[in-house]
């Protein structure tokens, strides 16, 4: 089976109820897999089983004299390790595709449910757990799943040798019938220690996972306030905790491990010991006991299969339900039936391009704050909480992400229509939400700008006007196989190289060249001087001028550029008006603007409003 097509078209929607519930529906998903990998397990193992059947033949004609018996046994033995070679090779390309397909099915819906959260996901839940989820736990769940065809066919193969014995001779082949479930009970007393150890283990793992992401994001200001070696003892105290994890784990892992070795070699002894007393009183051939013999030795490999399937299922189970966890998490009540709807088969309904062809000229309305942005227009929104200012900025994307237990907030709407009723897609292709903080990507400058986009927008004028020509230098020198050309510059991972300010801008710029009917702004200029954040403005209003952009901030050489100006007071909107207008006349505005530490200061500093007009207006030049 080709690798073509991998990634999946559509990773499709699991089963979240449980994680054996997840486990079985990544099995039905791949039934084909499943079935071929089973049959060729089965055959392999058949051949393995008739080999000794071959070669007791053979040593029973030599003891008889049979000459035609020693040929026959001997193109049977040929032809049986022939076929287990054969099988073996399909076997092992089956049962490796099946994991490389229920581990990439795994990834990519790990994928689509971060893209769908976005922001939100790190709010929920740990970006360490996040990571671990997405690397190690889908290594696991891909190995139970390709182990779950092998299992099937180790039963298999088990039952029919055993029958076989079982009608040639009847004691012999009622202990091996026997003998198999036996042994593999006795691991399961071990898996309950095991999975509780693993899981103690994963949970550690991802903990320091996200200490080691926390230290690494935030390595810069440690070195300024001089806290490396405090981390460096925590992530050392978490580490060692992984490692004692690690070793009970693996001693529980050595235990069932050797008990696949020593349960099975037990039993041979003893049946073969058996035969071996029934060849001397003469009801057993000496080329029969080695049938037997070899039959039974050949239950080693079933038992081995057994003892790894259940150490795959108690990794697994841990891993799923790691898995599930993340999948089930929503943007509204947290439930796990709500599915996202697949952009590729509902973006296309006519009432959506209906909608992206009108959003340019539609307004755009927040229930909650009663906040509304004119199609058209620069709205600025002035909120003293930076935390209220990020949820209405979720909110106006139609994606608001909620804690555990908060109950889902009225969506926005675009010309009336329900942001969040709409697919993801067709969402973000209405109304772009950019982040506070946006994250770069490494590649190319030429990859940062590779969204979709209307094509109004080139990526010289979206650099322009975020004033953006300090970074391009930077990449330039940072990048000399670019030849002077920045589009060919390297972004090293998030943008490390880069200071927080142009980091900033090359996002701004991103998000202008997407050119979206509706651009949400949030605190876009906030690591970046005066003198630049006036030009930015300028650039800005230029650039988006005819479309919809609303901006949160609290700088007045933002605001002073915006057409209308809203304040938000407690969740709602409390004043409109100009920038300048409201400097003027509301002192709640001023209290916020100004940094005023209390209603009377901002009364205070009524006065110094013309100051502060006259700044904004030469910033603004």
């Amino acid at each position: 089976m080709p690798l073509v097509p991998l990634p999946l078209p559509d990773p499709g929607r699991p089963d979240l109820r449980s994680p054996l519930a997840f486990l079985r529906w990544l099995q039905r998903s791949q039934r084909r897999g499943q079935l071929l990998a089973t049959l060729w397990s089965t055959l392999e193992l058949g051949c393995l089983a008739g080999l000794p059947v071959a070669v007791g033949r053979g040593v029973q004609a030599v003891v008889d004299g049979d000459t035609r018996g020693l040929l026959a046994a001997g193109g049977l033995a040929l032809l049986l390790s022939a076929g287990q070679t054969a099988m073996t090779v399909l076997l092992h390309r089956q049962v490796v595709w099946n994991w490389l397909q229920a581990a990439s099915q795994v990834r990519q819906l790990m994928a689509r449910q971060a893209s769908s959260l976005g922001a939100g996901l790190s709010r929920r839940i740990a970006t360490g757990e996040i990571v671990a989820v997405s690397s190690g736990d889908v290594e696991k769940i891909g190995w139970y799943v390709e182990l779950t065809s092998r299992l099937y066919g180790a039963v298999l193969a088990w039952l029919g040798v055993g029958l076989v014995v079982l009608a040639r001779q009847p004691d012999l082949g009622l202990a091996v019938l026997l003998g198999v479930p036996v042994l593999a009970a006795a691991v399961w007393p071990l898996l309950g220690p095991f999975e509780r150890h693993y899981g103690e283990q994963r949970a550690l793992g991802g903990k320091a996972s996200a200490l080691a992401a926390d230290t690494v994001a935030g390595l810069r200001v440690l070195r300024g306030i001089g806290g490396e070696e405090l981390f460096l003892r925590r992530y050392r105290a978490a580490s060692q905790q992984v490692r004692a994890a690690a070793v009970r784990t693996a001693r529980t892992w050595a235990v069932m491990q050797a008990q696949e070795v020593l349960l099975p070699g037990l039993f041979v002894i003893g049946v073969t010991w058996y035969g071996a007393r029934r060849v001397l009183d003469g009801s057993l051939g000496v080329g029969e006991l080695i049938a037997v013999y070899g039959a039974t030795a050949f239950l080693a490999a079933p038992l081995r299969v057994l003892g790894e399937a259940a150490r795959a299922w108690g990794v697994a189970r841990v891993s799923a339900g790691r898995a599930v966890r993340v999948l089930s998490l929503t943007r509204d009540d947290g439930s796990t039936d709500r599915q996202e709807p697949s952009a590729e088969t509902e973006s296309g309904e006519p009432e959506v391009a209906e909608l992206l062809r009108r959003a340019a000229r539609s307004d755009l309305h927040d229930p909650v704050s009663g906040l509304t942005a004119r199609a058209g227009r620069l709205t600025a929104v002035v909120c003293g909480d930076p935390d209220a200012a990020g949820a209405l900025a979720a909110r106006l994307g139609g994606r608001p992400a909620l804690a555990e237990g908060e109950r889902p907030a009225p969506s926005a709407r675009l010309g009336g229509v329900e942001l969040a009723a709409l697919p993801l897609a067709a969402a973000r292709a209405a109304v772009l939400v950019h982040d506070k903080e946006p994250a770069l990507l490494s590649g190319t400058l030429a990859d940062l700008f590779d969204v979709p986009r209307s094509g109004r927008v080139e990526p010289a004028a979206a650099l322009a006007a975020a004033r953006a020509q300090d970074a391009l230098d930077a990449l330039v020198d940072g990048s000399p196989e670019c030849g002077g050309d920045p589009m060919a510059a390297r972004i090293t991972e998030r943008g490390r190289a880069l200071s927080g300010g142009q980091r900033q801008r090359l996002a701004l710029a991103r998000a202008l060249v997407a050119d979206p009917p509706v651009l949400v702004l949030d605190e876009p200029t906030s690591a970046v001087d005066a003198h630049t954040e006036s030009r930015i403005a300028a650039g800005l209003g230029e650039l988006r001028a005819g479309r919809t952009t609303v901006v949160l901030a609290t700088s007045p050489l933002l605001l002073d550029r915006a057409d209308t100006v809203l304040l938000l007071q407690d969740g709602r909107v409390a004043a409109a008006g100009t920038h300048r207008e409201l400097m003027a006349a509301d002192p709640r505005y001023r209290a916020v603007v100004t940094r005023a530490e209390n209603d009377g200061a901002a009364a205070g500093s009524a006065g110094a409003v013309p100051a502060v007009v006259a700044a904004t207006e030469g910033g603004a030049g």
